[in-house]
């Protein structure tokens, strides 16, 4: 009995010492200043030390020199960016570009270029040892779909019309990829409510049921911390899609989902929420 105890209090100990870090996942459009000055504090303040990964946006140093420019107007100047394809991430120089750093921020943009570059690099590997030993991890918009381990990417497999994009509800047509994996347990989605994006999600969770989808609109962030509980931070909404109770999950012939008991959670600036136990807390 004595030696159980003893290995659930290791196991407690190295699930504890896994989730030391924050995540700050912004959903895209504006980045309210508060938002911003809660990465900064959760990275260690004034002496905080951020590194910006632009990779994901078409004007890679562009969007860095600019978010580098904000963040220091807000008073944070230990701010720098690190950019590299995915052969140039490894080098000694952009390694120890990591060296100390507290907080890491993921610009916006195209989610599969992000991941292109940093999946299976010894960079990425850094940076989850960054979150794990306390710091912060966060990103907007792309940045924030990298976090779970099953990505959207925002294409679709059969509707290859732009202008109307997720029109329905079905099986086998949400275009996805591996994520970075902060979060395992959920799916991520941002732009959420602005971009009415309720049907690709839905579609998502059908197909995942034993997964939450946790899709956070614009100028909106969840705030992660003991890699279990968030809560919101923003101007709109967050919404938490459960599907782990749904019954009879089924298709017609043209793979229109069915079924019964999809449970939606909508959620406001200061409201909590319990990932394990998939539901809205105090």
């Amino acid at each position: 009995m004595k030696h159980f105890i003893f290995f659930v209090a290791l196991l407690s100990s190295l699930i504890s010492a896994q989730t030391k870090g924050s995540l700050v996942i912004i959903g895209g459009g504006s980045r309210p200043d508060y938002v911003m000055h809660k990465i900064m504090q959760l990275a260690g303040g004034k002496n905080a030390k951020l590194v910006i990964i632009p990779n994901a946006s078409g004007e890679p140093i562009e969007t860095a020199e600019y978010q580098m420019k904000g963040l220091n107007k807000l008073g944070y100047e230990n701010i720098s960016y690190i950019y590299g394809k995915q052969e140039e991430l490894d080098s000694k120089e952009n390694l120890s570009g990591l060296d100390g750093v507290t907080g890491i921020f993921f610009s916006g943009g195209d989610q599969s270029v992000l991941t292109r570059d940093l999946l299976g690099t010894k960079f990425l590997a850094r940076i989850k040892e960054i979150y794990k030993q306390g710091g912060v991890i966060s990103g907007t918009s792309a940045g924030a779909a990298v976090m779970s381990k099953i990505m959207l990417t925002g294409d679709e497999m059969k509707n290859k019309d732009s202008n109307n994009a997720f029109i329905t509800i079905e099986k086998d047509n949400v275009i996805t990829k591996e994520g970075f994996g902060f979060l395992e347990n959920v799916i991520v989605d941002q732009h959420f409510v602005k971009r009415k994006r309720h049907n690709r999600l839905m579609s998502l969770m059908y197909e995942n049921p034993k997964l939450i989808g946790v899709a956070i609109d614009e100028a909106t962030s969840i705030v992660v911390t003991g890699g279990d509980r968030f809560e919101v931070l923003g101007e709109s909404q967050v919404m938490v899609m459960n599907a782990t109770k749904t019954k009879n999950i089924r298709t017609d012939k043209h793979g229109n989902f069915a079924a019964e008991g999809l449970v939606i959670d909508l959620l406001i600036s200061g409201d909590k929420y319990n990932i394990s136990k998939k539901q809205r807390v105090k």
